[in-house]
């Protein structure tokens, strides 16, 4: 079991910054890909960023690219999401999803957290 907690999340301007961070525990040991989803009201959940743990490699979605950045604490168990430049499309709840598995043979495992809201105003 891997618990997830998000955190950072309020409400900010249009062309403001927020950085939410997502604090991993449990059994984490196997985790190789932490990764931020996003939800706005009436709408499908959506891929934001990953970060692989080994290496630190980053991929983003078009809609954040320049604005978003994610980065990772190993030592903390911690993923974390630096909003830039915000404005109305971002305001949804944002989820942090990890994928890891304990050995090459067995399933991989997939946890969330709960949310936590990002409000732009303009």
């Amino acid at each position: 079991q891997v618990q997830l907690v998000e955190s950072g999340g309020g409400s900010v301007q249009t062309g403001g910054s927020l950085r939410l961070s997502c604090a991993a525990s449990g059994r984490t040991f196997g985790s190789y890909l932490m990764s931020w989803f996003r939800q706005a009201p009436g709408k499908e959940r959506e891929f934001v960023a990953r970060i692989t743990w080994s290496g630190g490699q980053a991929y983003y979605a078009d809609s954040v690219k320049g604005r978003f950045t994610i980065s990772g604490d190993n030592a903390k168990n911690t993923v974390y999401l630096q909003m830039n430049s915000l404005n109305d499309e971002d305001t949804a709840v944002y989820y942090c999803n990890v994928k890891g598995r304990v050995a090459w043979y067995q399933a991989e495992y997939d946890y969330w957290g709960q949310g936590t809201q990002v409000t732009v105003s303009s």
